[in-house]
């Protein structure tokens, strides 16, 4: 059974500038169980970054609480909040190395910080990221791939429970993504290590996250399993990213009678569109489509155009549903987008 590890409670951010107040975060609250990969997704400005950093008080917030573990950070001194955050480390998205010393210098500078230095651990640390015949190169001999593989070693110097990582993938490319990924999971595994993944990018979720927090506008939008989210996005913001495939560009779909049905392997494996159509002697448009890969499940999803007259409409949403098929009916895009924006 799991357990909660992190529990963010009601937390608010307010920025004071010369302009004004600017509220980042607005009563926030997140459960993160022990041995989640729970990612926080949002589109610029939403928050997020603000969030990842409140998780370990490098961000103190205005209002509400963060406990790990059943221990309230707003009550720490500074001392204690030090100790506490060897216990939270993170991994940024340029990496943050120290250009000026080598990659094993680099695995070991946490370690010195905590005045337990260990060339044996580092160097196993550097193993477990496929750069052991790196050690003595400087970061600028790498590639942001091996960068990043540099501070996720360094990150684990200290044995953290918790991994938090700001937008980690955004600076490399698809191909490294999916490495950085995959050994981010393999980490998860291994070490039974926590790991919040903040990113603006859905297929990052769906590569890596079990459960996901959606940030739109400083506050919750939606909060659940991210295959649950995929397939049935309660929030006009999850479904932002879900139709848009996480850049919050929603492809024109113009008309009326819309929905949005969704396939996994659990669903029939006719071609049911073209069975409904010869069924009901009635077309529909493809306005939208495209498949995922949703930790090891492939998803695909449509948005159709059904036909203006409602009974038959109501018909064919019925057999679609009888297929096993999620459907979602959507008002016209037009309203739909007006509601996003």
């Amino acid at each position: 059974m799991s357990e909660s590890l992190i529990q963010v409670l009601n937390v608010s951010k307010t920025f004071k500038t010369k302009e004004g107040s600017v509220e980042a975060l607005k009563n926030i609250s997140l459960n993160i169980e022990k041995g989640d990969i729970f990612g926080i997704i949002g589109m610029s400005g939403a928050g997020k970054s603000t969030l990842v950093r409140c998780l370990n008080f490098l961000e103190k917030p205005t209002d509400g609480d963060v406990v790990i573990d059943g221990k309230s950070l707003g009550g720490m001194t500074e001392k204690e909040l030090r100790k506490q955050r060897t216990d939270v480390a993170m991994i940024f998205q340029h990496f943050n190395l120290l250009m000026q010393s080598t990659v094993l210098d680099n695995v070991l500078f946490p370690m010195r910080i905590n005045k337990k230095p260990n060339k044996k651990k580092a160097m196993e640390l550097l193993k477990e990221v496929g750069l052991e015949d790196k050690a003595s190169a400087y970061p600028a001999q790498l590639s942001g791939g091996q960068q990043q593989r540099v501070a996720i070693a360094r990150a684990l110097a200290n044995d953290p429970r918790i991994l938090l990582c700001d937008e980690a993938t955004s600076a490399l490319d698809p191909k490294t993504t999916g490495e950085v990924l995959n050994l981010l999971k393999k980490i998860n595994e291994t070490h039974g290590i926590t790991i919040v993944i903040i990113t603006h990018s859905m297929s990052v979720v769906q590569e890596i996250c079990n459960r996901v927090a959606i940030i739109d506008k400083g506050r919750v939008a939606e909060v659940g399993d991210v295959l649950e989210v995929f397939s049935n996005p309660q929030s006009e913001a999850a479904m932002r990213l879900v139709l848009s495939s996480g850049n919050g560009e929603i492809p024109e779909m113009k008309g009326e009678h819309l929905v949005r049905i969704v396939f996994t392997e659990n669903s029939s494996y006719e071609p049911v569109v073209a069975n409904m159509v010869l069924k009901f002697s009635s077309p529909v448009n493809i306005m939208f489509a495209n498949t995922r890969d949703i930790g090891g499940i492939a998803q695909g999803q449509m948005v159709l155009q059904l036909p203006d007259d409602e009974s038959l409409r109501n018909q064919m949403i019925q057999y679609l549903k009888d297929r096993k098929l999620e459907v979602q009916e959507l008002s016209s895009m037009k309203e739909f987008e007006e509601a996003l924006n």
